[in-house]
């Protein structure tokens, strides 16, 4: 009950310090494609913003976190707090070096970058624009990976809620760069978003340092790449990128193939709202459950508590699939709706709304699982195996560059579309999560599999039932398509929070355990009889 309390505490904290996030992530998007629609110029902002965004969401959201983590909380635990800071202080500019000539390298060869995730030819798309954003953007991956190492040293003292705050700076920064009073000031607004970018990155890591201060960091200059922990982080990193990150890679995959010729104008940018849609539920409470167990297991593992560890993994599943699962649902049922009130303003008109809700249909199929593969890789890692991952990884990647090609071709293509390569992405990842599971299970033993599935039978019910529920509001809302934008939106936000409570009750009357679970924890109550205790 208390690693379930803890675990469910600092979920809490990110979760709501995230929501404000995804909040004002919602609100920049929508700054994006009300002022760029989905032009050639939106596309441009897009490709330039999604290379140093991939990395965000590698370094930000697991690698860096599940490299640095286990070598620190080692050193947290057996070395002096000297040893420690030294460490700490050491990694921190050895970072900075390589990530000062990763960026000078990125800005002289921005041309190279861009044509690397883009087709070429003579039909292609000319994206003079987008090297001229990369070359603005690019610095903002310095800041980015100095944020990630502090918000790791922060995790591991278990603090959370400044470190989750981060991305709510980024978010507000791009916001007021937006702005008319901003952009104004720049050629386009592209340049100006561009900017913002960067800007915004700079004042992440600065939210962080104070903090950083106060434990115990000095910053003081120094530089190693033979020092025994920095050479123990190094060698983690390739493998937990990989790995972990293979969702995002995979991601970033369908860029290079959703720019082919036959695709449609504005299938990039349709593929990012798409994107950042599902991160408005994939963020809100499936990372945040992720971030917060690392350092739990991160420190279960370097005391040889492996039942402790298999434990936290599987609550964790399970208190995921229970909001992942009717979040997927819901997703795919109302995806017109949900992008349509969340975007369809401005240049983003009605055709841009439905070439976005064709990958958002595949993506939502694979919240589930894109939710649980940040929790299983990290399960390996702290159980000191890192060759698995990486291997089911591998071929995960080989298969969803297999299907983006499949799909195509003119008898997949006409059925797919520009959603091609969301569906590619999204069974890759079901076959990386399922492979994965099986392994864990056959190689470190039990872990509640038949009570794991049992609650996921129940949640897939009461999820079907509120679906059916949603089309049918849905079917009879139809008539807000033509009514005042004040009027669709109070219909849309009761049709979803009758949808929530629906779900919520049928959840109850089905006895499903992680309501009460979750219910018992915040109470400090175990669970009512006749609610099996996990």
């Amino acid at each position: 009950m208390t690693e379930k309390r803890e675990i469910l505490k600092s979920a809490s904290i990110i979760s709501l310090v995230t929501v404000v996030s995804r909040v004002l992530g919602y609100v920049r998007d929508q700054r994006i494609t009300l002022l760029l629609g989905t032009t050639l110029s939106a596309d441009s902002f897009v490709l330039a913003y999604r290379i140093p965004n991939l990395f965000r969401r590698l370094v930000g959201e697991g690698t860096v976190a599940a490299s640095f983590i286990p070598v620190f909380t080692t050193y947290m635990r057996d070395r002096s707090s000297e040893e420690l800071w030294a460490f700490a202080n050491r990694l921190f500019w050895t970072v900075a070096l390589v990530l000062a000539v990763v960026i000078v390298l990125g800005m002289i060869f921005s041309p190279a970058v861009i044509q690397t995730f883009t087709f070429t030819g003579d039909n292609a798309t000319s994206w003079d624009e987008a090297i001229t954003l990369n070359r603005i953007i690019f610095p903002y991956l310095f800041f980015l990976g100095l944020t990630a190492l502090g918000m790791g040293i922060l995790n591991s003292f278990h603090h959370f809620a400044i470190p989750a705050s981060t991305t709510v700076v980024l978010n507000f920064t791009i916001i007021v760069f937006s702005t008319a009073v901003v952009w104004h000031y720049f050629k386009r607004p592209a340049v100006s978003l561009a900017v913002g970018v960067l800007v915004g990155g700079a004042l992440q890591f600065l939210v962080l340092v104070p903090q950083l201060v106060e434990r115990g960091m000095r910053f003081d200059f120094g530089i190693s790449f033979a020092h025994s922990g920095i050479r123990s982080v190094a060698r983690l990193m390739f493998p937990r990128f990989f790995g972990l990150g293979i969702a995002q890679i995979n991601f970033f995959v369908d860029t290079f193939f959703v720019n082919a010729p036959q695709m449609p104008r504005g299938s990039l940018t349709a593929l990012y709202v798409a994107d950042r849609v599902m991160e408005l539920v994939l963020g809100g409470y499936a990372i945040a459950v992720a971030t917060a167990i690392l350092p739990m297991m991160a420190h279960q593992a370097a005391a040889n508590d492996y039942e402790g560890l298999k434990r936290t993994f599987t609550f964790a599943l399970r208190i995921v699939a229970y909001i992942t699962i009717p979040a997927a649902v819901g997703l795919m049922i109302l995806r017109e709706p949900i992008i349509r009130m969340l975007f369809q303003h401005g240049q983003f008109v009605a055709e841009s709304t439905r070439l976005t809700a064709r990958p958002l249909l595949y993506y939502a199929i694979g919240l589930p699982a894109l939710a649980c593969v940040k929790l299983i890789v990290p399960a390996f890692y702290s159980a000191r195996d890192t060759k698995t991952p990486v291997i089911v990884a591998c071929i995960s990647f080989v298969l969803n560059i297999v299907l983006n090609i499949v799909f195509l071709q003119a008898i997949f293509y006409k059925r797919f579309q520009n959603g091609g390569p969301a569906l590619a992405t999204v069974l890759a990842t079901l076959f990386d999560f399922f492979v994965l599971f099986a392994i864990f299970r056959l190689r470190y033993g039990a872990l509640g599999s038949s009570e794991i599935f049992r609650s996921i039978w129940k949640i897939a019910v009461c999820s079907a039932i509120m679906g059916a529920a949603c089309m049918v509001a849905n079917h009879y809302a139809n008539y807000t398509l033509h009514s005042a934008f004040f009027t669709q939106l109070v219909v849309f936000i009761a049709l979803i929070l009758g949808a929530t409570l629906l779900y919520i009750g049928l959840t109850w009357i089905f006895r499903c355990p992680e309501i009460e679970e979750v219910y018992g924890i915040a109470m400090r109550r175990e669970p009512a009889e006749g609610f099996p205790a996990h």
